[in-house]
């Protein structure tokens, strides 16, 4: 045979390396046969028990922009150190060796066992990395055994939105700390606080897998969903598209390994109405008649609709909510009498008070009252220096003197007895009619969990049940209810002549990754509800009035816009070269027949030759509209003209019908 007489010829070197060869080759086939034959049995059980998890990842969620791309609300990246129970097998194993200790145990005593020794690894070691982090963190028996039970195969968090030093101090250690891992997460920050609170609203957390498009996951990462506010609004285009991946779990629940499926897609970012630095001007402005102050202010463009600024007094931090609240703080949040979770602006219906009777005075004018005649008011006998009205036994008081009033005059002084009579005259139906013209009673249909109508009934709603006095009582704001919005569309339209316009809050929504049908996905253009069938001439007088209550001497108004020199008794206007037109109003809050508080407000519109801004302020306990929220509404006007004025000439066209 050749083969055999050529190796039995070569050296011995030759000869070496040929049994070599041979040796490995056996050894290679013996492994072989043991890995196909010995251990197939093993390998199939492992593979019959082995089972996918399919998880949801949610996508990174839009931000929150003001109208000039100013950041409202974004994501931040959140490092969170979890904790993997598989890779803690050994230490179970030992645990549970040196805890058994040769006892002979029933199944059930084992698997207690087990659980408890599972715990307590799972403990030493999270008291250990909280050491490193220098920040106490615990869990207890109760909440290890819900996740071992149910969720062997997610991670155990440990902490969350851990600091830049945390996150060193565990790089340093973290081959002494088997089984910990850190996880990075976006996290919903509103850089404002809250500033833009009530209106941005705030997000809740869901771990659990409860949407249409979580129906076939094994579970969810930690998610967020829009709980009120904008956030809830626009909560679908916000949260994006999730991603997919899947998790191999073997037959004891524990992970072995995982796989991206699918990619998350980032949510639309929402491009806002509102303008951050009259947002931040109207928040301080508010905030200067202290921190317990309960009220709200509002500005809006009055010839689009545009929602510049929305305040709400007092104001939660939307931050607050990214991480579960304490007992305590929630507490706080939900004080029965500061209500911070309340949106004062668009959820409180208040009296509107005097400020109501911009309306009347609309009813009596279409009704031909003749604004130069002059209407008496009677002098009250228990009060020297002040007005009432007498209706029958009942008596209406009145802050003016009495006197001779024309229409100016007592617009002016906010006669009570002078618009009770225009009011009655004109009628309980042309009163009511009116009203409705401004859609009072009604909502906007905001969409944000925070918007109510108020009450304002028509006509028939009251037919045969209200009485001369109750419609006295609606001719000066009282026995029904408006919101702060609502007042600012009233103001918009009587300082645009007469354009109803719907709150526009948002611009657009726009693509975070655009495309080639480019990057708005939606647009919201300005909507009118209606126009009012008002006399223009009726609307001017009103107009004239409102001006005069801001700057002639009597007016509600006066004190808060002008300043008189005590010196030279020169009278000068606060806001030089911007005429502001307002209205004051006081309503009372009985229980009973007893006065327990008061809301005050001021409306006001400006410049008054070219109107663009509508002002509304309400104070709830305030002490008048004039010396509470006229003064409120003097800085966000300074602001306003600081802000736009010196570029904008002229005012934009005003909205079309859709």
């Amino acid at each position: 045979m050749l083969f055999f007489d050529q190796f039995r010829k070569g050296g011995q070197r030759l000869q070496t390396l040929a049994i070599g060869v041979t040796l490995g080759l056996l050894l290679l086939l013996a492994g072989l046969w043991y890995i196909q034959i010995v251990s197939a049995k093993r390998y199939r059980a492992s593979l019959e028990t082995q089972t996918y998890r399919t998880v949801r990842i949610p996508a990174t969620r839009g931000k929150l922009l003001d109208r000039d791309g100013r950041v409202l609300a974004e994501n931040r990246p959140s490092y969170n150190l979890n904790l993997y129970l598989e890779e803690l097998r050994p230490q179970f194993q030992d645990a549970f060796t040196k805890a058994r200790a040769g006892r002979r145990l029933t199944r059930a005593e084992r698997a207690q066992l087990s659980v408890g020794v599972r715990w307590l690894v799972a403990s030493n070691t999270i008291d250990r990395i909280s050491r490193f982090l220098g920040e106490t963190s615990t869990i207890t028996d109760r909440d290890f055994r819900l996740h071992h039970h149910q969720w062997p195969y997610r991670p155990l968090p440990v902490r969350e939105n851990l600091s830049p030093a945390q996150i060193a101090r565990f790089m340093e250690n973290a081959p002494n700390l088997p089984g910990l891992d850190i996880e990075v997460q976006p996290l919903r920050h509103y850089a404002r606080g809250s500033m833009a609170g009530h209106l941005l609203g705030y997000l809740t957390r869901d771990d659990m897998a409860r949407d249409d498009d979580e129906g076939g996951f094994s579970y969810s990462l930690p998610s967020y969903e829009g709980a009120v506010g904008l956030e809830y609004l626009f909560d679908d285009e916000l949260r994006g598209k999730p991603g997919t991946k899947s998790v191999v779990v073997n037959s004891l629940c524990y992970r072995e390994g995982e796989m991206i499926w699918l990619t998350a897609s980032p949510g639309h970012n929402a491009v806002l109405a509102l303008d951050l630095p009259m947002q931040q001007a109207a928040f301080e402005a508010l905030r200067s008649l202290g921190p317990g102050t309960r009220g709200a202010l509002v500005v809006m463009d009055t010839t689009n609709g545009d929602v510049l600024a929305m305040v709400s007094s007092p104001a939660y931090d939307p931050n607050e909510f990214v991480s579960p609240l304490s007992h305590d703080r929630w507490a706080v949040l939900n004080d029965p009498r500061l209500r911070p979770m309340f949106n004062r602006a668009t959820q409180g219906a208040y009296n509107p008070g005097s400020i109501f009777k911009i309306i009347t005075a609309l009813a009596a004018l279409e009704h031909g009252l003749d604004p130069h005649a002059q209407i008496q008011v009677q002098p009250d006998p228990r009060r020297p220096g002040r007005g009432a009205i007498f209706l029958g036994r009942r008596k209406i008081d009145d802050t003016a003197p009495p006197g001779d009033y024309d229409f100016k005059r007592a617009f002016m002084h906010s006669s009570n007895s002078y618009f009770v009579q225009v009011g009655l005259r004109a009628g309980r139906d042309r009163l009511l009619a009116m009203g409705q013209q401004f859609l009072l009673g009604r909502s906007f249909g905001l969409g944000t969990r925070q918007e109510v109508s108020g009450y304002f009934p028509s006509p028939q709603d009251v037919l045969g049940l209200w009485t001369e006095g109750n419609v006295a009582n609606v001719c000066i704001g009282q026995e029904i209810t408006v919101t702060p919005l609502q007042m600012a569309v009233m103001t918009a339209a009587v300082a645009n002549g007469g354009k109803l316009l719907r709150p526009r809050l948002v611009h657009r929504l726009e693509r975070a990754e655009p495309g080639p049908e480019g990057v708005v996905a939606k647009a919201f253009p300005p909507r009118l509800l209606g126009e009012l069938e008002v006399n223009p001439h009726s609307l001017a007088i009103v107009r004239e009035a409102m001006l005069a209550d801001t700057e002639e001497p009597g007016g509600t108004g006066f004190t808060a816009f002008q300043r008189k020199n005590p010196v030279t008794g020169q009278i000068t206007p606060r806001i030089p070269g911007f005429r502001v037109a307002g209205k004051t109003g006081t309503a009372q809050v009985k229980k009973g027949a007893t006065v327990i508080d008061h809301i005050t407000w001021f409306v006001a519109f400006g410049p008054y030759d070219n109107a663009r801004y509508a002002v509304v302020v309400m104070v709830e306990s305030g002490d008048s509209g004039g010396r509470t929220c006229a003064p409120v509404a003097c800085q966000v006007f300074e602001a306003l003209k600081q802000r736009f004025e010196p570029a904008q000439a002229t005012a934009p066209r005003l909205a079309s019908r859709e």
